[in-house]
């Protein structure tokens, strides 16, 4: 039987639907084990705060700019879509193609494996360290064979329809939300009176913390280094909150619904995380946070409030908060590879919709990369190269407002961003930042991911040209006929 296909998005999602898919999509495993690696950069208990704060700032700032161009163009694709207005295809297709390669595609194979890991808590025949498959060149674990299944589950799911993917996403969400409370309330609760007078003494002290519990010393510019290499971490942990962009064909009145969603989710999640971290550093010392078993904070900090069961209660949070953010992630990058596709950049069987009004072969295709990504065990290295090349296209999208302000001063515009120009300029200033020092004190975070994004320039031309060459031969087909 032939799949009937569709031409049209079903607007199915409210705003308590687009918001939940930005704070789900952003709630992963990062803020329970990203402090660690923060701490032993800074130091100290207000360093650890301010990193996470700036990302906070870094990340609403980026939101609330980013609701003018989502009111702009409310269509499936979103910043793709953004990146093509303000600049040319060949913008948008090397964000496509990196979105596509490794910033979509390996933060899904991570998600599910972070859900693996942590569901091994429970039932230790799942463990990464075991061997599931041994094919002598190399190995696969049952955690990674579990991270598989979860993403074909939730893609079968969102293949399906929106209204399946939707459920998931607020339930979940919803979920992790109101135990992310809980946590953050008990941990304030059972505060360590000793441990936080001890934490918040020289909280302004800055420098590497040593395994011994010996605070180093930076130069000026070397600090600067250490909390841009610092916000490697907490950037990860709040990425994500644009997904909702991608989905703009499916929300009801989206130019309204995408960029109140997108200053929602992103203030509550920002919320969460400082106090988070807050209750952290009221449980545990500094050394604990800096130095927990394999950066499991929040396993440390569970243990300590509720005793062995601790650990049961963390893996359960974390297996509620990973399974919910790859739906989101899932279901919204297949619309992105849509767009492409529309512009005859991609698979042309991605730009079609199935008879759920999905692009189920986009999804399908994204299931199938990510699923490589766990096999490969690489997709954390790249996250870490890739956050450079995120921020990157965070900053010419951001930039894309004051040129389309220009470049067509009389579109119309249902919501302008929040403070402009001077927040987005703030904005542009502390990403420029960021990636200076990134590229100075960690060139390994920069250019592999750089590398990656370049090479989609020759692929663009390769796929121009072949594009020129089918529209030649056409031409002359006609041409003949005639």
């Amino acid at each position: 039987m032939i799949e009937k296909e569709t031409t049209q998005f079903k607007p199915s999602l409210k705003l308590m639907d687009a918001t939940m898919l930005v704070a789900g999509s952003m709630i992963g495993s990062g803020i329970f084990i990203v402090s660690a690696d923060i701490t032993r950069n800074v130091g100290s208990s207000g360093w650890l705060l301010v990193v996470w704060l700036i990302t906070g700032f870094m990340t609403l700032t980026a939101a609330l700019s980013y609701g003018e161009l989502s009111a702009m163009f409310p269509k499936a694709g979103g910043q793709y879509i953004y990146l093509k207005e303000a600049y040319n295809p060949l913008i948008s297709f090397l964000y496509g193609w990196s979105f596509f390669t490794v910033i979509q595609t390996a933060t899904i194979a991570a998600v599910g494996v972070a859900f693996a890991k942590f569901t091994a808590y429970l039932v230790p025949a799942l463990s990464e360290d075991l061997v599931a498959i041994d094919l002598g060149f190399f190995t696969i674990s049952p955690a990674q064979l579990l991270a598989i299944g979860v993403i074909i589950l939730l893609t079968y799911i969102n293949n399906r329809g929106v209204n399946g993917g939707k459920v998931i996403q607020t339930t979940f969400t919803v979920a992790k939300l109101l135990s992310l409370f809980g946590l953050i309330a008990f941990g304030l609760f059972f505060l360590d009176k000793g441990i936080w007078k001890t934490n918040w003494e020289n909280m302004w002290v800055l420098g590497p913390l040593s395994a011994d519990g010996n605070i180093g010393s930076y130069t000026t510019l070397a600090a600067f280094g250490a909390i841009a290499a610092a916000m490697v971490g907490s950037i990860f942990s709040s990425d994500s909150w644009h997904n909702v962009t991608f989905i703009a064909g499916e929300i009801k009145n989206p130019a309204r619904n995408i960029g109140l969603s997108l200053a929602l989710g992103t203030i509550i999640v920002t919320v969460l995380y400082i106090l988070t971290n807050v209750m952290y550093t009221g449980v545990l010392s500094l050394h604990d946070i800096a130095y927990a078993d394999k950066d499991r904070v929040a396993v440390s900090a569970a243990n300590h409030i509720f005793g062995t069961a601790g650990t049961v209660i963390i893996a359960l949070m974390i297996m509620v908060s990973t399974f919910g953010c790859n739906n989101g992630l899932i279901m919204a990058g297949a619309r992105v590879y849509y767009s492409m596709a529309k512009d005859g950049l991609f698979f042309k069987k991605v730009g079609t919709l199935n008879k759920n009004a999905v692009p189920g072969f986009g999804l399908w295709i994204q299931c199938v990369f990510a699923c490589l990504w766990c096999i490969s065990g690489k997709y954390g290295d790249l996250l870490d190269m890739i956050s450079f090349v995120v921020v990157m296209f965070y900053m010419l999208t951001i930039f894309g407002i004051f040129i389309l302000r220009k470049k067509r001063p009389d579109a119309e515009r249902p919501y302008k961003a929040f403070g402009y120009p001077v927040l987005p300029i703030i904005y542009m200033i502390m990403g420029l930042a960021f990636c200076i020092l990134l590229i100075i004190f960690k060139p390994n975070f920069t250019w592999p991911g750089l590398i990656i994004t370049l090479i989609g320039i020759p692929v663009y031309y390769l796929i121009k040209g072949s594009i020129a060459r089918q529209d030649l031969k056409a031409k002359e087909a006609v041409d003949v006929s005639s």
